[in-house]
């Protein structure tokens, strides 16, 4: 039998998904990096580690159950980096300068050859030992597949693998749908892509650094939602997708800025995902009056509370931001979650304390009982 709408994700509260890493955790992946002890040792920290965070978030009220990526050294990297054909490098220091250069991210992926998923999958074995520790929803996060382009553009991804960029993009998204299609098959049931070059393509700097790269923001936007959709194709009807609109997160700083006017009308209404995670913490983003265009059936996850500040959000102040945004999409297709996960990666923790982590996890439970009554 189909779960109910409010059982399925996103759910009234949410979360992006990434957590502040344990100390022991984060000294055991050094210790690992130095040579000092095996992958199973560092493996063995893993499981335990995930093990006490699905417990503690269970007991505030969370429904979608994270690992934390607390197996990921990046949220981007270690999964970009399992498919052959393609690393993560980073950007020369003179790509990063002043203007439109200085918006750009440290690193971007080069296609140095043709792309094929690992056999075996790649999130595939560590979304099955999150599935098995809960009876609640395991959520996993992804990194999108617009992450193997935006960055570099054509210059990244070779010309002897991929003369023509539609074969290009036609194997990027055969390769994440095989991904999203096995990860069905061992249970999941509830799969977010992390994307931060839409949220981008608001931003009048990063907009012009696309064309500074040779793409046309706008066509580049309908390419990234034909590339989503082709993803995410012939999934079950019973696993929920939803895409994370990601504008810098890192050591508590930011990259984007600017509403989502630009994207809003083509995103919400082609892109075939159950939902959206938009981050609203602060004036970059702009104000709620894109969420007109959200269609009905399609679920924001209003990213309120701060994932990046230590100091804990006023609850009237935030009932009054998700009364604004329901004045232009109807209040039971608005759900509440920090804007951004708490680690970007393993070393680029944001600056506050896991118990604060918590306490805001809460306050989004809290939240969302007194505002939704779920």
């Amino acid at each position: 039998m189909p779960q109910p709408a409010h059982a399925r994700g996103p759910f009234r509260a949410d979360q992006v998904g990434s957590l502040l890493r344990p100390d022991r955790l984060i000294a055991r992946r050094n210790e690992f990096g130095a040579g000092l002890i095996s992958a199973e040792a560092l493996r063995n920290t893993e499981d335990e580690c995930i093990r006490e965070a699905v417990t503690w978030q269970e007991s505030i009220g969370l429904q979608g159950i994270s690992d934390g990526e607390f197996r990921r050294e990046s949220f981007t990297h270690d999964f970009i980096n399992k498919i052959a054909g393609v690393e993560f490098q980073r950007i020369p220091e003179a790509e990063t300068g002043t203007g439109a250069q200085r918006k750009r991210p440290p690193f971007r992926a080069l296609v140095s050859g043709p792309m094929a998923r690992p056999q075996e999958g790649i999130e595939v074995a560590n979304f099955a030992f999150l599935h098995g520790l809960t009876r609640r929803t395991a959520k996993l996060c992804i990194p999108s597949p617009t992450m193997l382009h935006f960055r570099g553009g054509r210059a990244a991804i070779s010309r002897e693998a991929y003369p023509d960029m539609d074969d290009f993009f036609q194997d990027l998204a055969a390769l994440f749908n095989a991904e999203v299609l096995a990860l069905a098959d061992a249970g999941c049931r509830y799969l977010q892509f992390d994307d931060t070059n839409l949220a981008y393509l608001c931003d009048p700097n990063m907009r012009a650094g696309v064309q500074e790269l040779g793409e046309d923001p706008d066509a580049l936007l309908q390419t990234y939602i034909k590339l989503i959709n082709d993803a995410i194709a012939g999934r079950p009807a019973d696993v929920a997708i939803t895409l994370h609109l990601c504008r810098g997160n890192a050591f508590s700083a930011g990259f984007a800025q600017g509403g989502y006017e630009a994207v809003a009308e083509r995103l919400f209404q082609q892109t075939r995902v159950d939902g959206f995670f938009l981050e609203y913490d602060d004036a970059r983003s702009g104000d709620f009056s894109p969420l007109r265009f959200v269609p009905r059936g399609q679920k924001i996850v209003l990213g309120l509370i701060s994932s990046k500040n230590p100091d804990m959000e006023d609850k009237e102040q935030i009932k009054r931001r998700i009364d604004a945004a329901a004045r232009h999409i109807p209040l039971d297709q608005l759900c509440l979650s920090p804007q951004c996960g708490f680690s970007s990666s393993t070393h680029g923790a944001n600056k506050i304390s896991i118990d604060v982590e918590k306490a805001k996890l809460a306050l989004v439970c809290e939240i969302a009982t007194e505002v939704w009554g779920e």
